[in-house]
């Protein structure tokens, strides 16, 4: 007779590491059962889809053991803790989730492994219950939904093939090509045409292109372009405001989609809204989202979260542990 196979037990039992994963950088938290926040860490970006799942994955054991040193801890003395929450960027679809999480189990650190993408941390670190949907326009753009029995509404995200629109970079590039289409013609005049130029240091629009297609101004840059876009739409330039109310529409677009989706349209759900683009108080933009989502989704609350994204990670993780909600609220207050 074959024995049944039991879990160790975590040193930090019913705890949750958890993982908020961006382009540019990630942040880790260790989180006692009570919600205590034992230890954090942070490190640089997660790309997954350049390097790989396994060695993506791998490259966090720095910071897992920087977490785990803070909470007076050592990883290789046994399994960390019962659940792992990753909240990871470039897991953007189903089968991406699937091959993260197995190289999270390759670890060892946590009894059970829970992936999903980072827009579900934003959305878990706006609501008091895993209830809603959050939209996330930063250097691109994405929307999630979720309900407490774990139904979700997601988008496959993955750019112009996937049929999003909008973020940062589109935004940029909208700047660059109304301002080229203003000086030769093809479109109508815009401010940007010289914003543009003056703020890069060249003399035109031509210029401006040259240095952009050489290199001359590199590529990091390209987004200082997102910005000045806003601030002259909001000096009331006619292009630059068509440009930022096709934003607005998208984020609502994605937003009311997901509501319906879930059965919420019609009830009142909370809307998260995050992300570089949106929490830069371009009150532009955010007047067209509020004014678009009344007509579209009148019950919706629109609200811009700027908690950091691991708290909804670690929430998450207290979800699937059956934390009480003594728990979130301990942890919510040590980030407020």
């Amino acid at each position: 007779m074959v024995a049944a196979r039991t879990s160790p037990t975590p040193l930090v039992p019913g705890g949750v590491l958890a993982f908020d994963a961006g382009n540019s950088k990630t942040d880790v938290a260790l989180v006692g059962a009570d919600g205590t926040v034992l230890g954090t860490a942070r490190g640089g970006g997660f790309e997954p889809h350049i390097v790989g799942a396994a060695a993506a994955v791998a490259a966090l054991a720095p910071l897992v053991e920087a977490a785990a040193a803070a909470a007076g801890l050592d990883p290789a003395n046994g399994v960390l803790v019962q659940q792992i929450s990753a909240c990871l960027a470039n897991a953007d679809l189903p089968i991406e989730e699937e091959r993260l999480a197995e190289a999270f189990r390759s670890h060892a650190w946590a009894d059970e492994v829970h992936v999903a993408n980072d827009t579900f941390a934003l959305l878990r670190a706006g609501v008091d219950e895993p209830r809603g949907v959050a939209v996330v326009c930063g250097a691109g753009i994405n929307c999630a939904g979720l309900l407490p029995n774990g139904r979700t509404a997601r988008f496959a995200a993955v750019g112009r093939i996937s049929g999003d629109w909008g973020g940062g970079q589109q935004l940029a590039d909208e700047a660059y090509s109304a301002a080229a289409r203003a000086d030769d013609g093809r479109g109508p005049a815009t401010a940007l045409t010289s914003v543009l130029p003056a703020h890069f240091g060249v003399d035109s629009v031509q210029a401006l292109i040259e240095a952009l297609h050489l290199g001359d101004i590199p590529l990091s840059r390209r987004l200082e372009a997102t910005p000045l876009l806003f601030q002259v739409a909001a000096a009331g330039d006619e292009v630059a405001s068509a440009v930022v109310r096709r934003q607005a529409e998208e984020i609502v677009a994605m937003a009311v989609v997901a509501l319906r989706r879930l059965d919420l349209l019609d009830e009142p759900a909370d809307v998260v809204l995050g992300g570089g683009v949106l929490t830069s108080g371009h009150r532009q933009l955010m007047d067209t989202i509020e004014a678009l989502l009344s007509i579209e989704a009148p019950k919706a609350v629109p609200r811009v979260v700027a908690v950091p994204p691991v708290v909804g990670a670690a929430l998450l993780g207290l979800d699937r542990t059956g934390a009480d909600r003594t728990a979130h609220t301990t942890l919510r207050a040590a980030y407020a």
